[in-house]
């Protein structure tokens, strides 16, 4: 006869997905085909690394996505960025979404290698920009199709600016990246959601109305106007566009104040009160800004007239001055500006100086960019912003040894992005601007 009280036998161990430091990856062969070399960027929710295919020998960047740790929603959100960016990658002025590969723990998304950097350091430190106004004109117009592209299929990017561009082609061309932000509502209540620098005024309301939105395109163009002023004068016009911030009261009260503190052509400033119109429904469409800037003779004053120009002092600058008469033509042309130049104008450098953005995620979607260290609260989270890769400079000098992931297979195309194919005529980019 058997005994009645067998011995309870042990629990099975509960299989917790180990917790990888950055740098314990770097050697490893995903799917035996790509090698991840060195580590770009660190965020709370995953890794940028760069890879090698050790059968073409073509370098590539790949976020490694956590997925342990991660609530239903916060996947869904991962789930959307992924969606959303191999969407967009159709353009050929968007960072191409490559491949998608799956292991247990983590999914790893291949995308193309811009060893340039971003757009930021192309602004501050290379200073490529500022008084090549051909240049900023065909890398302005690249961006302008790019996200007019993102519009016209639905995906409003909420978080443009400089520090998620990347560079190629020795700067000639741009790339638009980080789509940890966006979104397909072409309304929203996300309000606060972006970086403070590039926010258009509907979107930062402190006490948003129960039921208020605002428009997700006509926020994206105000922040296309921000960027144009960073590429023409590597400055921001202004720290937020608040009531609360002195420099954009004195803009409101006269656009052409803007000339008072920044070296903008008439012309410029124009186009600049179009972008920077207060009420959404007025502002300029993206098309309508397009053709303004391939018309536009120059962005930027030439020497002559910075040097006819009086110094304001400091605190004059604040205060709304006489607006310039405009021109009756456009037809004007100066010598442009040398990028060596440096402008002597009465500014607060510690207001207008750019510096690199965190972005903030509204509360309501608690969306999380894969680099930003983002809060899961209830409350508003300021978020510490890593683009898709912009640090160059942070190559991992970890070395280590070949390592085999067995369970990592490639999984492109994701259901996830399985979505009904755009056709190719859906957006026209406009001619090519030659760069002398």
């Amino acid at each position: 006869m058997y005994p009645t009280d067998l011995p309870t036998p042990p629990h099975s161990p509960i299989t917790i997905p180990r917790c990888y430091a950055p740098e314990d990856r770097v050697g490893w062969i995903l799917a035996n085909r790509l090698e991840l070399t060195g580590i770009l960027g660190v965020g709370a929710y995953g890794v940028v690394y760069t890879a090698l295919d050790i059968h073409t020998h073509i370098q590539y960047a790949v976020k490694a996505l956590n997925k342990s740790g991660l609530d239903p929603r916060q996947l869904k959100y991962q789930q959307r960025e992924i969606r959303l960016h191999h969407r967009a990658s159709q353009h050929p002025n968007v960072v191409s979404l490559v491949r998608i590969m799956d292991s247990l723990d983590c999914t790893y998304v291949v995308m193309e290698f811009c060893p340039e950097g971003d757009l930021f350091s192309s602004i501050t430190d290379k200073g490529h920009f500022v008084g090549n106004d051909p240049l900023v004109k065909r890398v302005f117009l690249q961006l302008l199709d790019a996200v007019q592209f993102c519009h016209s299929v639905g995906i409003y990017h909420r978080d443009l600016k400089p520090e998620n561009v990347l560079v190629t082609d020795q700067g000639m061309t741009v790339k638009l990246a980080d789509f940890g932000l966006a979104t397909e509502d072409y309304y929203t209540s996300d309000f606060g959601c972006g970086s403070t620098f590039y926010m258009s005024p509907e979107c930062q309301q402190p006490h948003p109305r129960p039921m208020s939105c605002y428009a997700s395109a006509a926020n994206d163009v105000w922040s296309l106007g921000v960027m144009l002023v960073n590429l023409t004068c590597g400055r921001n016009p202004w720290k937020r566009a608040s009531l609360e911030d002195s420099t954009f009261r004195a803009y409101l009260k006269d656009p052409y104040f803007l000339q008072s503190i920044l070296p903008l052509s008439t012309e410029m400033v124009y186009i600049l009160s179009r972008v920077f119109e207060r009420d959404p429904a007025k502002r300029i469409t993206i098309p309508e800004l397009r053709q303004l800037i391939v018309d536009c003779p120059r962005f930027t004053k030439s020497v002559m007239t910075m040097a006819s120009t009086p110094v304001q002092s400091p605190v004059q600058v604040l205060q709304p001055q006489v607006p310039v008469q405009v021109p009756t033509a456009w037809d004007r042309l100066q010598n442009l500006i040398p990028p060596s130049q440096v402008f002597n104008m009465p500014v607060d450098h510690q207001q207008l100086h750019m510096h690199a953005q965190p972005s903030v995620s509204s509360s309501d979607s608690s969306h999380y960019s894969d680099f930003s260290e983002s809060a899961i609260s209830e409350a508003s989270a300021l978020t510490e912003d890593y683009s898709d890769y912009s640090d160059y400079n942070c190559m991992s000098p970890v070395i280590s040894v070949q390592v085999q992931v067995p369970d990592c297979k490639v999984v492109f195309p994701h259901s996830i992005c399985v979505e009904q194919p755009i056709p190719v005529d859906c957006f026209a980019a406009g001619a090519p601007i030659q760069v002398c």
